[in-house]
């Protein structure tokens, strides 16, 4: 089955694939992934005004162009501090959209004088699912075979603070300055002070915000191939 990932970065894809392969197991390999930017789509104009708004509308723009089930996410960095900015401005705080150096030089200098004990954060991502009416990807006696127009949302968040110098290659975005308060346990020690991009693809998806908010469509994908 065809699924389509609406979005042009494909670090998010990774995490994606990851995610599906971790919880999914071998019914994973039933879905083919694509991205928007693959099929050269544009990015819909996120005109909401929370991350789910903006989460269902990019599903929505690209299942109606398709014809096929959609995911899509909205995600960003709420910081304590600044009145939950940036929040669905993250990507874009610089003033131009992606720009992952920017976006963290520009944080750092608005927190420069916040001392550490308050900069305090967390990401927080709404998943999205829609499949569009006139899909047919959905196999004939699936349970969602009936719930061809069907949407819904998800949320997720991880919890942190954010540190004064980027650390780390992983990830993208902010995961360079944040720092998660649940920490993975490597070969019995207990890590403490690892950023989001100093973890492994396996730690950051067991608790990131994504990987909360897209096990939380796991039961809908499931559904997709259990039949009546």
């Amino acid at each position: 089955m065809k699924l389509v990932v609406a979005t042009h970065n494909e670090g998010k894809l990774v995490e994606i694939k990851c995610i599906l392969q971790e919880q999914l197991a071998q019914l994973a390999d039933q879905f083919d992934l694509i991205t928007a930017g693959s099929l050269g789509l544009p990015d819909p104009v996120e005109t909401g005004v929370t991350f789910e708004q903006n989460a269902l509308l990019k599903a929505r723009d690209v299942a109606s162009r398709t014809g096929l089930p959609t995911i899509a996410d909205d995600s960003g960095l709420i910081v304590d501090v600044l009145g939950a900015a940036p929040g669905i401005l993250s990507a874009r705080w610089s003033g131009v959209h992606g720009d992952d150096k920017a976006n963290n030089e520009l944080l750092l200098k608005q927190l420069l004088d916040i001392p550490d004990q308050c900069r305090t954060a967390r990401f927080r991502c709404a998943a999205a699912l829609a499949i569009p009416k006139d899909c047919s990807e959905v196999p004939e006696g699936s349970v969602m075979s009936h719930a061809r127009g069907f949407e819904t949302v998800r949320v997720g968040e991880m919890v942190g603070r954010l540190i004064r110098e980027e650390r780390g290659d992983n990830g993208f975005g902010y995961d360079p300055l944040f720092v998660p308060d649940k920490q993975p346990i490597r070969d019995g020690v207990q890590m403490e002070g690892l950023t989001s991009a100093e973890l492994t693809q396996e730690e950051k998806n067991a608790i990131s915000h994504r990987g909360q908010a897209l096990r939380a469509l796991l039961p809908e994908l499931q559904a997709l191939f259990i039949t009546e």
